[in-house]
């Protein structure tokens, strides 16, 4: 009877690992950070819009996690900018961070690559983040298979 048990307690967990699916498109926003906190909590970069280098938390603010609908749009340039739809948590983040660290930047990374450098200017507390430019078709395509457009209603 316990093997029998054990057994089914295994199939759960199983089917459960299973069913979590890993995300196909993956969103990174890290704030600006304070060099003098170390490489525990801090790491370097080299700012891809200025070249200089600079210091960004580990942890990102914003993840995928955070991320409820998205908007493409064709930028002038031929790629996509796209518009970032948040969840209360992520929300309420880009609330704190848009209050606490105006006049810092906002390192954007999609699929592991920078996607935006947007410096704090004023409060955001509508819930949307937006990435102007530099986004590919590829990008939107992955982007569609995690997260529902603005405007569609939930599946």
């Amino acid at each position: 009877m316990r093997r029998l048990v054990a057994c089914a307690m295994f199939l759960l967990l199983l089917a459960a690992e299973l069913a979590a699916a890993k995300p196909h498109c993956t969103l990174r926003a890290h704030v600006e950070g304070n060099a003098n906190d170390g490489a525990v909590f801090s790491t370097q970069l080299q700012s891809p819009t200025t070249g200089k280098k600079v210091v960004i938390e580990k942890i990102p603010t914003i993840s995928e996690r955070d991320v409820v609908a998205f908007y493409p749009v064709p930028a002038p340039d031929g790629s996509y900018g796209v518009l970032f739809k948040l969840d209360d948590h992520g929300k309420l983040a880009l609330d704190t961070l848009s209050v606490e660290r105006r006049g810092t930047f906002l390192y954007v990374f999609v699929n592991g690559r920078p996607a935006a450098e947007l410096q704090i200017d004023k409060r955001v507390s509508d819930g949307k983040l937006y990435v102007p430019t530099g986004l590919t078709a590829n990008d939107v395509a992955l982007m569609k298979k995690d997260w529902r457009l603005i405007g569609q209603r939930k599946k």
